[in-house]
Order: C-alpha cells, then structure tokens, then sequence
C-alpha cells in the first residue's frame, strides 16, 4: 500500500496534460486538446502499422518454412492481440488496424472530460480504464459491491496505447474490427462515427454513449 501511495504521489507531479493547458480559455482549451493528442494518436497509431506489415511480410514467406526469428515475432504480436491461430492472417488483419483519429479524439474528450478529470491530472488515465489488479485508485462514487479501481499511468501516451490495444483485441469490440475489415477490404476509409456506432459496450450509458460520442466527433 505504501509503494502505491508513494507511486500515485510521484505520478501527480506531471500527470495530466501540459500545465499551461489548464490555464487556457475553455473555447482554446478544446482547439488545444487537439494539438496535444494529435501527435500522440499519430504515433501509436505507426506503430500498429509497423506491427502490421511485419505480419505481412511473415505471411508472405512459406509458413510451412518460417525461420526461427520469424516465428517468434509472429507468436509475440499473437500473445499480444490475443490471437490463438498463429497462422490465421485474417485475424491477424481484423485486429492489427489503426483506430480513426476523430474517434480517439472523442472518446479521450468524454471519458476525461477534456483532459479535466481527476483521473485525467492524477493519474494520467483518458480513457475510463478500469484495473482489477488492486493496484489502481478506487472510484469515488464506486458501487458498493465493486471491486475495479481505476488504472493508473506513467504517461497520457501509455494510457492512449492501452486503449487502442484494447479496441484491437478486447472481445467486447469485435463488432468494431469485424466494421473496420469489411472497410479495409473494399479500401475504404473507416469513418470515426460508424466506429463510435459499435462501441456500445465500451459505457454502460451504451445508445447514450454512442450518441454523446458522435456529437463530439462533429467537434474535431
């Protein structure tokens, strides 16, 4: 409990967004939010890229011949997208995809109310992400019989890279990949509203949620 404590400690000394955000106009701050998690968004989202065309690559050698580097890079990025098959490139494809910018935009706005949050500042968590580690900070207004805390991060990034791992391969957003796919498929562009339109699960506001989403999606 100390080691948490302390850790929470030295985490809010530069969590959040940067300080001078928080010293703008409101009307500026929401212009700026942009400007900060653009890049961000930006480069996590190359990453998922490059995880991607590795798995091209493999799949374009003799997977009845694969070396051994290229087997364990494939096994690694299948562990890490909860992925059984190694040797399904489908799946693969459904679930190593970037998530539209406009739609993470969106839902760091809602779920930390602009970057405003007490869990947005303290501990650098945009996305509403739950912890059932023990490690996390418990809710204010937590039911009585729950037991999730909220998770904490080293960084608003790590938090951004958590919630898009979570959109890849968590089972409660299969609707979203198998949307996303079908796009991909007839080389289309996945619009960050149909995206928000499966994300019922993600709230248990669910219709409301999705709805408060695409509003704010018109915002960006």
């Amino acid at each position: 409990m100390k080691k948490l404590v302390l850790f929470l400690f030295l985490t809010s000394l530069f969590a959040g967004l940067p300080s001078y955000y928080y010293k703008l106009p409101l009307k500026k701050q929401r212009q700026e939010f942009k400007k900060i998690l653009t890049p961000m968004i930006e480069r996590e989202n190359q990453k998922i890229l490059q995880e991607r065309e590795q798995v091209l690559k493999i799949f374009n050698k003799n997977l009845f011949m694969l070396d051994k580097e290229s087997l364990i890079t494939l096994t690694k990025i299948a562990k890490k997208y909860k992925i059984k098959d190694i040797y399904n490139k489908k799946e693969f494809l459904k679930k190593i995809n970037t998530i539209p910018e406009k739609l993470v935009l969106a839902q760091a706005a809602v779920e930390s109310s602009w970057g405003k949050s007490y869990f947005a500042i303290v501990a650098n968590n945009l996305f509403g992400q739950w912890d059932y580690s023990g490690k996390g900070m418990i809710p204010r207004n937590r039911d009585e019989n729950a037991t999730h805390t909220i998770r904490v991060f080293r960084s608003p990034e790590d938090s951004l890279a958590v919630y898009m791992r979570n959109l890849n391969r968590n089972p409660a957003y299969k609707k979203f990949r198998e949307l996303r796919y079908k796009y991909w498929e007839q080389n289309k562009t996945f619009p960050a509203e149909v995206g928000a339109s499966t994300l019922l699960k993600y709230s248990q506001l669910r219709e409301e949620y999705v709805e408060i989403l695409k509003n704010v999606i018109k915002q960006f």
